[in-house]
């Protein structure tokens, strides 16, 4: 009984690395996908369009 109590514990610290770099490529993924919404939302084709939806929705009248 206690072998496998030993075993057990055995296994479970070398797992104990696997959430934090899990984590890590998460953050690493979030990131990458912030930078490139940015470099999409600051281009200036988008820019443009933002700005005449957003002087469209100011000019409008109800």
């Amino acid at each position: 009984m206690c072998q496998v109590v030993r075993a057990r514990l055995r296994a479970t610290r070398r797992d104990t690395g696997m959430v934090t770099s899990e984590y890590a490529m998460g953050i690493v993924a979030a990131v990458a996908f912030a930078v490139v919404l940015y470099k999409v939302l600051t281009s200036g084709a988008v820019s443009a369009e933002l700005q005449s939806i957003v002087q469209q929705a100011l000019n409008a009248r109800m």
